[in-house]
């Protein structure tokens, strides 16, 4: 599997079908609904002369609906977090928990389930298959999950209205601008309803304008009740997001730690960009 790409990934269709956690994480005692995603006391160091510590004792949890962002230099630390939030790299201590499963005590093939039933990727630079149409390639974000081909596609159909693509199906991707690439990706996100979207510099190929009318799409999939993280260098943009996790030579030094509940959908209709009214094809559709 490229570890930039895990479409790519190939799970075992039985392990795809239940995923268990053993043991399982017991829901929080204050009514609280339990964290999407929890790391706690991570560290990630790199065998070397000397090792290279990228992460150094990384504490925060996600909890549903929220928007945070994930902000810091070049070499905070910022991709290996990313890694070991989409459970693509492991802890070298500490424990990074996705919807109650402790990464650590999974196998590679239910890794590899957990991504592909619990996580949607949203990567700057689009991993589109330019010879497909739009359709195809967003349903093949169902790929390992063992729907049929044809519900695969009904589905993908739908997550592409979502994005303000639902009149340009069998397009492909070289007949669409950066910004209307990015939608699509977003849509092969969102259409497993996936517990949490990971989305990595987002906006980083893209001209201001274009940039922007992305993060207004994932502004109303938020209020949609989608839970997003965004990991960008850009702090003008996680400025205008509800959390902001700050992180400097493999720490957080900061986290506004504004737990920011799922809304109901009050964007306006607009069929180029805007995110349906009262859609509930938005809520995450697998529990563990």
């Amino acid at each position: 599997m490229n570890p930039m790409n895990p479409m790519n990934s190939e799970p075992n269709i039985q392990d795809m079908t239940r995923i268990t956690c053993d043991p399982p994480r017991p829901q929080p005692d204050n009514g609280e609904p339990r964290p999407v995603l929890e790391v706690r006391n991570v560290t990630r160091t790199y065998a070397g002369e000397p090792p290279v510590r990228a992460l150094r004792g990384v504490s925060f949890a996600v909890r549903p609906g929220e928007l945070v962002a994930v902000v810091g230099p070049s070499g905070s630390g910022k991709t290996t977090l990313l890694h070991l939030m989409g459970t693509l790299d492991r802890p070298s201590t500490g424990t990074v928990r996705i919807t109650g499963c402790d990464v650590a005590a999974m196998s590679d093939r239910q890794l590899a389930a957990l991504r592909a039933t619990q996580i949607g990727f949203v990567f700057q630079q689009f991993f589109l298959s330019e010879h497909s149409t739009l359709v195809d390639n967003v349903a093949d974000g169902l790929l390992y999950t063992g729907i049929r081909s044809a519900d695969r596609r009904a589905q993908a159909l739908n997550a592409l209205g979502l994005v303000g693509l639902a009149d340009r199906p069998d397009a492909r991707p070289t007949q669409l601008s950066g910004g209307q690439r990015q939608r699509v990706a977003i849509a092969r996100a969102l259409v497993g309803r996936p517990s949490i979207v990971l989305a990595d510099e987002p906006t980083g190929n893209l001209d201001s304008a274009t940039g922007a009318s992305i993060m207004e799409l994932l502004g109303a999939l938020h209020d949609a009740g989608v839970t997003i993280v965004v990991i960008t260098h850009d702090r003008s943009l996680a400025d205008r997001l509800p959390r902001r996790i700050e992180m400097l030579d493999g720490c957080i030094i900061a986290d506004t730690a504004s737990v920011m509940p799922a809304q109901a959908i009050s964007v306006p209709v607009d069929s180029a960009n805007a995110v349906p009214a009262d859609d509930s094809r938005f809520r995450p559709g697998r529990q563990p």
